[in-house]
């Protein structure tokens, strides 16, 4: 079982040494990828010319730009909510940007009251997620919105 609050207080502390958006989204991924089990990619999309951009990740080799709306990431976007994937083969317009890849939780991430970026977390196992994960990746989000300088990434 993964604590979640501990893991949103040490992102906080990362971000008092430096709040700028890419060495606390770095820091973040790494955190996240060592302390969750079974994740094969963990990582972060950010909102830029219109849409999704690969930002600061672990894992394998990852797209580079999502359209809105498309796949799970920008799904997320569109809907502005998070997305809980415990099949993605069965997710209408699925990116497979690595096959190995079968669930998936992705939560948005919002500046100024708008869709700034999403987190992004894969698994090789199918159903790896669950409500408990959704809270607890929430939180993470929320603390990540509070401490870290989010940007204008432009249009």
């Amino acid at each position: 079982m993964t604590d979640y609050k501990l893991l949103a207080e040490q992102l906080r502390s990362f971000a008092e040494d430096e709040p700028h958006y890419i060495p606390v989204l770095s820091n973040a991924s790494a955190l996240i990828f060592e302390s969750l089990e079974d994740l094969n990619w963990a990582g972060f999309y950010l909102m830029k010319g219109g849409s999704l951009m690969l930002g600061p990740f672990q894992g394998k080799v990852a797209c580079i730009r999502i359209a809105v709306g498309r796949g799970v990431c920008g799904t997320a976007v569109a809907e502005d909510k998070t997305q809980l994937v415990k099949n993605v083969h069965e997710f209408p317009g699925h990116i497979a940007c690595d096959s190995a890849s079968n669930s998936e939780i992705v939560v948005p991430i919002h500046k100024d009251g708008k869709v700034w970026g999403v987190l992004d977390i894969d698994s090789p196992s199918l159903a790896r997620f669950d409500e408990e994960d959704k809270a607890g990746l929430e939180l993470f989000v929320k603390t990540l919105e509070e401490v870290t300088m989010l940007e204008d990434l432009g249009e």
